[in-house]
């Protein structure tokens, strides 16, 4: 046995020692972790609960509500609309979507391109990095996890009530902007996002579980929160964040509500080698969906000087659909400079490291815990031990 081949079989025992001991913990209900190295899946294993409370055991097919990973793949569908010239990265907003008048909070109107609303520097938020009385809040702005039934106009009209939280440009904040561009891009191509999302991604990719509706509820896994044991989700749910912001608001129905407005940003369900075979074509260089230069960009920083606001360093960048490693050492990781990495709030994280040709995605029904948590740090480091 070749030492790649003996360092595969450590990740194998470490990756799923780490997964048993989150289940026996309680941590996670339900996961599906998928590891690969080379281009080629080295690691699968499904493990857990997909119906704790039904004895339904976690299959690797799950389809889950995934969240933020709908963000990457929006993200490559914009890029894909961009190669054939239906928009361009730098079109302002008001070209598309001119009755969006979006205004900074001294009353002035505010320019804002598509690459913002990509890259999350356009001004905008989410409500669950206010308080319960911060302005989205009070406005009642959809984050697209909750509000089955919401349409984009609604959405679109409540968004220009409230004005941006900074200038454009200016700083980097995890925001409802690829809700704006999903919109941007329907009305771009004259295709509903959820076709255009199926035309330039799923279809090529043959991701056939992933898609803004559920293709098969008898895979669906159940949704459940931290806690100890995690609870089953209510409809809705309200999820606890950051101490003294709202929380996080699900509602597990949205996905079944043709009404609700496709959410670019957490509006998708999906299975996890779905996800895995969208990251392995974007980290090999876009084949057959994107150009070399425009999956190269994805995973570049997109951001300039500006870093992401969500980690304690300023280490991370943000290319298209995720953030990207600027500086390992400052960070205190093990992962590589240009490691491409984000997560989803229902319970899931994933990450791209092209200096160690590794590609890891871990689906869970656990929210918050399979997104960050002792759980996600134990395997990363398993991983990463093994290797």
């Amino acid at each position: 046995m070749n030492q790649r081949a003996i360092a595969n079989e450590t990740l194998f025992l470490q990756a799923d020692n780490v997964l048993d001991n989150a289940l026996a913990r309680q941590r996670i209900v339900g996961a599906v972790v998928l590891v690969a190295r080379d281009g080629h899946i080295v690691h699968r294993r499904a493990a857990g609960w997909l119906d704790r409370e039904a004895r339904r055991p976690m299959r690797e097919d799950a389809i889950f509500r995934l969240s933020s990973l709908t963000k990457p793949i929006v993200s490559a569908t914009a890029l894909a609309l961009a190669e054939r010239g239906l928009i361009r990265l730098d079109d302002p907003l008001q070209r598309w979507l001119p009755a969006l008048a979006l205004r900074t909070a001294d009353g002035k109107a505010a320019t804002i391109t598509l690459r913002q609303l990509l890259t999350h520097t356009a001004g905008l938020d989410y409500g669950f990095f206010q308080t319960a009385q911060g302005p989205y809040n009070v406005a009642r702005v959809s984050d697209g996890l909750a509000d089955a039934g919401l349409g984009i106009d609604e959405q679109l009209r409540r968004l220009g009530t409230v004005p941006l939280s900074f200038p454009p440009g200016t700083v980097w904040r995890y925001s409802v902007g690829l809700d704006v561009l999903g919109e941007v891009l329907a009305r771009a191509a004259g295709q509903t996002l959820p076709a255009l999302v199926r035309r330039y991604v799923c279809d090529p990719l043959h991701m056939h579980d992933t898609a803004f509706t559920v293709r098969d509820a008898e895979r669906l896994a159940t949704p459940y929160a931290d806690g100890s044991p995690p609870p089953r989700m209510a409809d809705p749910h309200e999820v606890a964040f950051m101490e003294g912001l709202a929380g996080i608001r699900f509602a597990p129905s949205r996905v079944f509500d043709a009404r609700s407005f496709a959410s670019g940003g957490a509006g998708m369900a999906g299975s996890a080698p779905d996800f895995m075979r969208f990251l392995l074509a974007i980290a090999n260089g876009g084949g057959p969906i994107l150009r070399p230069e425009s999956a190269q960009a994805m995973m570049q920083n997109q951001i300039g000087p500006l870093r992401i606001d969500v980690e304690p360093t300023r280490s991370w960048g943000f290319g298209f659909g995720g953030a990207v490693l600027l500086d390992r050492d400052l960070a205190g990781e093990r992962r590589s400079n240009g490691t491409w990495r984000w997560g989803g709030v229902y319970g899931h994280h994933w990450f791209v490291d092209p200096g160690r040709s590794l590609v890891v995605t871990v689906l869970t029904n656990t929210a918050m815990a399979g997104m960050s948590s002792r759980f996600t740090e134990d395997l990363q480091a398993a991983i990463y031990e093994a290797l």
